[in-house]
């Protein structure tokens, strides 16, 4: 295992090392504190893990599935070098190249943990889902509803403003559809539903009391600065070369070095973040060069650490001082705990007739989506919280059964088959104490930095919801009418849903939770936390916006009191 040497720096490279802010990592959020802080004068280092990526230059975009040489299969050699990564359906011939590889970057698993991460720059903003949703009180308040959890020390109210101002820049198709659980945003129009979507949703309607909506989803259907539209190519894993989707690398990477203010740093992995006990403020982070194994520091006023929920965690976990050795800020024994992740995998599909006549436009990278149902009103059931459904219809060709060949075989390949429909629901996750991460004592990874040691489980409260997400997918699907009902019943891990949270998690009490209502750390101040690190509770709703509002929100909160000298 290679050991990193330690540079001694001069005063004047110690200058030079010295930013206003320095950002810890370049996805969703990363890019969202750099793009703000830039904008604001401020000097700013970003430091990433992972390899350069430049858009529009994805490697992969433009080609074919024959133009891989395995024809974009997974290889063995791919299932070995990225054991973990290939739980997930989403890593392929076409994209490996955005993950991280397993074997350098290997975790302890007292119960199997999925945990799916990118390696370069932009980091998962090149991989997410893109659905778009605000949340609402129905999420802020539950905790304090229920019992689970802290009570978030914000509200819809809070962030409201900030969901605007994220969106305008994000792009976020979808309809203003006038429901309170997921409230309407600044939209552009929205992509169309198949005429099969659109009859079952005029049954749930009907039949259900149940809106049926299309996705709210970050792929222009407008141009947005230098961005261009969605092509319905539905290849948005392998990088966007028109910008049509929200990604660092279209979007906030190349405004905040349009303003001159930022420099960036890749292959550089966050060993630390270095407290000063004198000024009770950390002062700055410790870099492993992943190239030349040297170490190095940089300083700044003000940080704000971005490397996704577990990244984070791991780095928080690993800074430990006399003032905190048990991981910087972590004086409430927080850090690690509260581990969140949606369930999935719980739904049904089924055969729709009576449309043989009908097809659609393009491969539309967008689905529909039913909005959380349960434990509202009188819909009661014996487990706490909801989930919501996402799913779609479409055909594919025709189903061929004898053996042709030729221009038989051409022309049966040209025939299409039977319209489908498929509902897949995500479920909430409550914040359990002790699902957490720790240090591991033993296993470190490539570059010597102590690992991760996993003990997360999904619990009763998930499993009963579980079956229910299959149950009423079920329903839904038969109520309409269709043929062939068939239920997906195949709970995923922790992890597998790529919707990571907790481990810092924001409260109003300094003794049982890690950030204040603005992300920052009750014990350093200035040490802000706005990816998923920060959540209290992680709802049915994908939360990838919600990090986007917080980040933007915390930045404007940071840099006013950093004016102040208040940090």
């Amino acid at each position: 295992m290679p050991q990193a040497d330690t540079i001694h720096i001069n005063n004047k490279a110690a200058a030079a090392n010295t930013y206003d802010a320095i950002v810890i990592g370049s996805g969703i959020t990363g890019g969202w504190a750099a793009k703000e802080l830039c904008e604001k004068g401020l000097k700013v280092l970003m430091i990433e893990r992972g390899g350069p990526v430049q858009h529009p230059n994805y490697p992969t975009a433009a080609l074919d599935p024959w133009d891989f040489e395995h024809h974009n299969r997974r290889t063995n050699a791919l299932k070995e070098n990225y054991p973990i990564q290939c739980r997930h359906y989403s890593i392929g011939e076409d994209n490996q190249h955005f993950y991280v590889e397993d074997l350098k970057n290997p975790y302890v698993e007292h119960q199997r943990y999925d945990w799916v991460r990118a390696d370069v720059v932009g980091g998962r903003s090149l991989l997410w889902g893109r659905l778009s949703w605000r949340w609402s009180d129905l999420d802020y308040e539950a905790n304090a509803k229920d019992g689970a959890g802290v009570d978030w020390p914000i509200r819809y109210k809070d962030l409201e403003p900030w969901y605007t101002y994220v969106e305008k820049v994000v792009g976020v198709s979808g309809n203003r559809d006038g429901l309170d659980i997921i409230p309407d945003g600044y939209f552009q129009p929205p992509m169309e539903m198949t005429c099969v979507e659109k009859d079952f949703a005029a049954k749930m309607k009907t039949k259900m009391n149940r809106p049926v909506i299309m996705g709210r989803t970050a792929n222009l259907t407008a141009p947005v600065k230098g961005r261009g539209v969605c092509q319905y190519r539905n290849l948005c894993h392998r990088g966007c070369p028109y910008g049509a989707y929200f990604s660092t690398n279209a979007s906030t990477l190349p405004s905040a070095f349009e303003t001159g203010n930022l420099t960036l740093k890749t292959n550089a992995l966050v060993h630390q973040i270095i407290y000063d006990e004198k000024s009770q403020k950390a002062k700055g982070v410790e870099i492993i060069d992943k190239d030349s194994l040297l170490t190095e520091v940089f300083e700044a006023k003000l940080i704000f650490l971005n490397a996704s929920t577990l990244g984070s965690t791991q780095i928080l976990l690993n800074s430990v001082s006399s003032r905190f050795p048990n991981g910087l800020g972590n004086d409430s024994d927080q850090i690690g705990r509260n581990i969140m992740d949606h369930h999935k995998h719980g739904g049904a599909s089924a055969v729709v007739e009576g449309f043989e006549d009908k097809y659609y436009y393009g491969r539309r990278p967008n689905g529909i989506y039913i909005p959380r149902f349960r434990n509202l009103g009188d819909d009661k059931k014996d487990y706490l919280r909801g989930f919501g459904v996402q799913g779609g219809a479409s055909r594919g060709r025709a189903q061929i059964d004898q053996e042709v060949f030729g221009a038989v075989l051409k022309e049966k390949y040209g025939e299409l088959g039977t319209w489908r429909i498929s509902l897949g629901a995500y479920g909430e996750c409550l914040p359990y104490a002790d699902n957490r991460v720790t240090i591991s004592k033993d296993k470190k990874d490539h570059w010597g930095i102590p690992a991760l040691e996993f003990d997360v489980s999904f619990k009763e409260n998930e499993k009963a919801m579980h079956m229910d997400m299959v149950n009423a997918c079920v329903e839904m699907l038969e109520v309409a009418g269709y043929k062939d009902v068939k239920p997906t019943d195949d709970m995923s891990a922790p992890g597998n849903a790529n919707h990571e949270m907790g481990s810092a998690r924001m409260g109003r009490d300094p003794k049982t939770s890690v950030l204040n209502g603005f992300n920052q750390m009750h014990d350093v101040k200035n040490v802000f936390i706005t990816d998923g690190s920060c959540m209290a509770s992680n709802g049915c709703l994908n939360p990838s916006l919600t990090y986007m509002a917080l980040t933007a929100r915390a930045v404007d909160y940071a840099v006013k009191a950093l004016n102040k000298m208040e940090i």
